[in-house]
């Protein structure tokens, strides 16, 4: 197996009018905004206590730890964050900030290198105890990426050595030796930090104890129900009394797993690592695994927009088709590890597929989870929203109408910070000799192919139109270009230097092998329409119903357009869509209009029901992007419409 690898963040400017909006935000709000929460100073947001944790496990200030057991891992997906976005923009006090952040730190490592609040602060004889539940290996995972990134951004060490320090730990303490523990992550995460951390030190013992990871887990028997079996075992989370342990996809062993299970989470980080480890050990039955694994979740377990995990209770995969639309979760944090996946996969692979998928979550469920704003955020992202039932306690609790300034549990608005921020790395993969064109963002970048430098000039209006033009630099250098063509491309024409070309396609993508010299062009463009998309009858929610997608965006129908009771809506099955470009509307969108139905009361409306049959009145309606709803007044929202002959 050959595998491609992502450019240097360094080395790719973007600067498009699609993804400006979000990324020209990250070092001017996202970044600041979370710096505030993380030191508690955004008032009537929830406390985030996590910077001040450190600090008492630093014994730099007296008081309680407070926060959940996971708290840690904000810093460090801000942190992450913060690297991505030095690397594109530098920012002298953004990297002060960091750089105190780290030195905290490091004053709150212990002389072992272990490092985390709540069992230096609360439970110091539990450590290890409580794999489970406790978070000790996903928030050490979390800080590994951050030290990689970091210190391939800056060239500074601080952070990469205290990591070190914690990882050496790790593998003196989990092992398959006698005296070593034979557990796992209840939250997988470390296995694939632990091959980011090998990827910039060369030590394979990180690499070796990711495999580890992966090999014993869903042994038999289950290691959390060992631990959980101790007489002195206390629960963290009180929910995970009778734990299954589907729940954390350890029930079988990796290998033996046909089916998406669990933490919807937990499941797509496990997978990333897995994909990580059929590389670097060449095994080509784990990498069959995720194959079948992967399709499992795109075909049958995901939602339209990309969203994955349709349980409002653990956050979980439920059973193949059950995709409900207004209770369902699909955690913005399911979205990214599910397009993390993708990337992965469409690396060791070479099949653009992977990259349809990626897109349609970043497009959708990751971007409709930040505000155009930059200050708020989705945690749950489901595809129909009636606000006046989300209410506490009852079982659409999880479901905001509103994006949250923060949340107690926060993971998703720092995971927003660090994908938005290392965007790039989905734009580009390269090997010795080729270079993929994986997503349709304006940019500059150079790549190093065969030893020399190429640069190439990304001009497009995508998602807008489906027009790219390609302007590739380089020194009598022969090399493939590889283009990506989407799945709801076309009338495909692609010209290079003017002349039409022959199209040769090949796992998706558009293949250009040629002496590139000089300054050259290629002219790529598709048709991008609007186009009605049924469901799959086995979808007991949205059997009968269609959504609208363009290109890579699913769009929805708001209330600030269409009024109340959007469930009552319909359309045929012919109906025409209009499409109509908005400058103003959310930095420029594509609306789509559309003649429907709505279903009013027959005889008595101050009834539930009726012998008397609906009436039905004509109306028009007015589509938008998922992505962007909720940035308007607040209100109704839904994606999947009742059809009619």
């Amino acid at each position: 197996m050959k595998h491609l690898s992502s450019l240097p963040l360094r080395d790719i400017k973007i600067n498009d009018n699609f993804w400006n909006r979000y990324t020209k935000l990250i070092p001017e709000v996202i970044l600041p905004y979370q710096w505030n929460i993380l030191n508690d100073r955004v008032p009537d947001a929830p406390a985030s206590y996590c910077l001040r944790n450190f600090r008492i496990a630093a014994k730099e200030e007296n008081g309680e730890r407070l926060g959940t057991v996971f708290q840690d891992s904000d810093a460090y997906k801000w942190l992450e964050a913060v690297a991505y976005s030095l690397a594109a923009d530098p920012d002298p006090e953004l990297e002060k900030n960091a750089d105190e952040v780290i030195a905290l730190l490091g004053r709150a490592q212990q002389p072992d290198g272990y490092l985390n609040t709540y069992f230096t602060c609360i439970a110091p004889e539990n450590r290890w105890r409580n794999l489970c539940e406790g978070h000790e290996l996903y928030c050490a995972g979390h800080l590994f990426e951050a030290a990689a990134a970091y210190y391939e951004t800056t060239g500074k060490r601080k952070i990469l050595d205290i990591s070190c320090r914690f990882a050496d730990l790790l593998c003196t303490v989990f092992g398959p030796e006698e005296g070593k523990l034979h557990g796992y992550p209840g939250h997988p995460e470390v296995e694939l930090a632990l091959v980011r951390l090998y990827q910039v030190t060369g030590n394979d013992t990180y690499l070796n104890l990711g495999k580890y990871f992966l090999d014993v887990r869903g042994g038999k028997p289950n290691y959390f129900l060992q631990e959980m079996s101790q007489p002195d075992f206390h629960h963290i989370f009180p929910e995970f009394r009778g734990y299954d342990p589907a729940y954390s996809q350890s029930h079988l062993p990796v290998l033996l797993q046909k089916t998406a299970e669990g933490h919807a989470v937990r499941a797509v980080y496990l997978y990333c690592a897995m994909t990580d480890i059929a590389y670097y050990y060449q095994d080509k039955q784990l990498l069959e695994q995720c194959v079948r694994l992967w399709y499992n979740v795109v075909q049958k377990r995901m939602y339209i927009t990309g969203s994955i995990g349709s349980s409002g209770f653990l956050e979980r995969f439920t059973v193949d088709y059950d995709l409900p639309n207004d209770s369902g979760y699909s955690e913005t944090c399911a979205s990214i590890g599910l397009a993390l996946f993708g990337l992965r996969m469409a690396r060791l692979t070479r099949d653009a597929s992977y990259i349809d998928i990626a897109e349609r979550a970043l497009y959708n469920t990751v971007r409709g989870g930040i505000a155009l704003t930059g200050d708020r955020y989705f945690y749950v992202n489901p595809l129909e929203v009636w606000p006046d039932i989300c209410i506490e306690n009852t079982s659409r609790e999880h479901v905001k109408a509103v994006r949250q300034k923060w949340f107690d549990v926060a993971c998703c608005p720092t995971n927003i910070a660090r994908t938005f921020s290392s965007l790039g790395q989905y734009i580009y993969s390269a090997s010795e000799n080729e270079l993929f064109v994986n997503l349709f963002i304006n940019n500059k970048a150079s790549a190093v192919i065969g030893g020399s430098t190429v640069s190439i000039n990304t001009i497009t209006d995508y998602p807008k139109t489906g027009h790219v033009i390609f302007e590739v630099e380089a020194d009598s250098m022969e090399f493939t270009l590889f283009i990506r063509v989407p799945d709801f491309a076309e009338k495909l024409l692609v010209s290079v230097n003017n002349n039409s070309a022959d199209l040769k396609i090949e796992n998706g993508y558009c293949m250009i092998s040629k002496v590139w010299n000089g300054k050259e062009s290629v002219d790529f463009s598709f048709e991008i329409r609007s186009k009605l998309i049924y469901a799959n009858p086995q979808v007991r929610a949205s059997v009968g119903k269609a959504a609208i997608l363009r290109g890579p965006e699913v769009y929805c129908l708001e209330e600030a357009d269409n009024g109340t009771q959007l469930a009552a809506l319909s359309i045929s099955e012919g109906v025409s869509l209009r499409e109509e470009w908005q400058e103003e509307l959310f930095g420029g969108t594509m609306v789509v209009h559309l003649e429907g139905e709505k279903s009013l009361p027959g005889d008595n409306e101050n009834t539930s029901y009726s012998t008397a049959p609906n009436k039905k009145e004509k109306i028009d309606l007015t589509a938008i992007p998922y992505g962007s709803w909720n940035n308007r007044t607040p209100g109704e929202m839904i994606v999947w419409l009742h059809t009619s002959k």
